[in-house]
């Protein structure tokens, strides 16, 4: 008995010692961000402050406020964001059921595209997209260069970020939920939509959850096709603040930019994304047992 229990108590060291290694992996950039965004410049030159600032200042904070552009680019990256997070949301749920409940010819092929899409490198793609939509705009006279449309149509078109990650949620929550149900509403002259609504989507509150939530921040944090597409044409935070330090130096402040103004911007940055998992965690976490994500 004595040796089981010194076992499990060294198996519990091992596995503890293992989340908290883990754990100040990614704890450590937040305290880190958290501790210089409230640093004075006193605090920034003194080696011997390290973590705790002496004398916090909130003057990091609006000044980067202020760089990035305040309310107006924090609506404008919500906007936008939610706006890809529903269209993404509601095209992964219609490709996922479609995958999960029928039968169609090329059916594995299409299946493999999927997935070929995933592992297939965003830079390898942007030349043929480039191309495509100057064609478009060739065509139709429609700009597609300086504005969302681009990256609309390639995420309703299940070519947004991630898209695949969020169709194999879908397919993978829909095999969950019994065939049975199916044909039990076929049987009583339900058409397809109505089991997709009254049947499969009631059901899958879970999936939603974290496949908006996955989506809304993927696109958040998005900034590589937005740099091309969308341009100056829409102030977005992150993409704003990719250019801090060009900004920083013309905003025609009297401060030196450092590292604590950089640190506030970053904070300011995560912060609405911090405030939605804030609430959304119970949601957040409920979603991912549901969907079965772990593996289980």
């Amino acid at each position: 008995m004595s040796k089981y229990l010194n076992r499990k108590f060294l198996g519990n060291i091992v596995i503890y010692a293992l989340l908290i290694s883990i754990s100040y992996v990614y704890l450590f950039p937040l305290f880190k961000i958290l501790s210089m965004t409230f640093m004075s410049p006193a605090d920034i030159i003194n080696q011997e402050v390290d973590w705790v600032p002496t004398s916090p200042s909130l003057n990091n904070l609006k000044i980067s406020w202020a760089v990035l552009g305040g309310f107006k680019t924090v609506f404008n990256s919500i906007w936008v964001s939610l706006l890809f997070a529903v269209s993404q949301t509601v095209v992964s749920a219609f490709t996922g059921f479609a995958f999960a409940r029928y039968n169609f010819k090329y059916k594995k092929f299409w299946f493999l595209m999927v997935l070929v899409s995933f592992i297939t490198p965003v830079s390898v793609l942007l030349a043929p997209r480039i191309m495509m939509f100057s064609s478009i705009q060739n065509a139709t006279g429609v700009s597609m260069f300086g504005s969302i449309l681009p990256q609309l149509m390639m995420t309703l078109t299940g070519q947004g970020v991630n898209s695949a990650i969020l169709i194999l949620i879908f397919y993978n929550f829909f095999k969950i939920i019994p065939i049975s149900l199916d044909e039990a509403a076929k049987l009583d002259g339900a058409t397809s939509m109505k089991i997709l609504w009254h049947i499969i989507i009631k059901m899958s509150v879970p999936a939603i959850t974290i496949v908006m939530l996955f989506s809304f921040v993927w696109n958040w944090n998005e900034t590589y096709m937005s740099g091309i597409f969308i341009k100056d044409s829409l102030s977005l935070l992150p993409m704003r603040l990719s250019s801090f330090d060009g900004l920083f130096d013309r905003s025609g402040s009297d401060n030196l930019i450092n590292e604590a103004f950089k640190m506030a911007a970053t904070f300011l940055s995560i912060n609405p994304l911090l405030i939605i998992y804030l609430f959304a965690q119970k949601q957040f976490i409920e979603g991912i047992e549901n969907t079965g994500i772990t593996g289980e």
